[in-house]
């Protein structure tokens, strides 16, 4: 079992990190939303399948992941800690491989994901999860 220490700023720091309804997400619904477009926010579109989305498009199999650029380990923006840097390391390499196992198994069952970075334009990727949705509807 490893061991680590944390200080107490980035405890109460950590704590403060909100999982739900971010800036980020609240702004890319809120673009979907003006593009005329309506979903369900925090749902888990496969029974059996703990992973909740956070906007799900349910009739076109769309679910929309918004990914925190620490958390998910994004290529441009991620930051590697250099206290407990192996705990960070297994962390975010865990929450890539839970994101890769989902996507799979999403596609399985023919779902369609859309992963958006928090660093993106809300509305540029309102718009790639809209050209997603229209295109799923049409082939419908």
């Amino acid at each position: 079992m490893t061991t680590f220490t944390t200080t107490e700023a980035t405890r109460a720091r950590m704590s403060r990190q909100k999982s739900k309804d971010t800036g980020v997400e609240v702004a890319l619904r809120r673009e979907l939303h003006r593009m005329g477009l309506r979903y369900r926010v925090h749902r888990r579109p496969l029974k059996g399948v703990r992973r909740e989305a956070d906007v799900v498009f349910g009739p076109t199999r769309v679910a929309v992941y918004v990914d925190g650029c620490f958390w998910h380990g994004c290529p441009t923006h991620a930051t590697w800690p250099k206290r407990n840097a192996e705990f960070w390391k297994n962390k975010i390499e865990g929450n890539r491989t839970r994101d890769a196992d989902t996507d799979r198994r999403m596609a399985e069952a023919g779902w369609l994901v859309v992963r958006v970075w928090e660093h993106e334009d809300p509305a540029s990727a309102a718009t790639r999860v809209r050209d997603v949705v229209l295109a799923r509807r049409s082939a419908g």
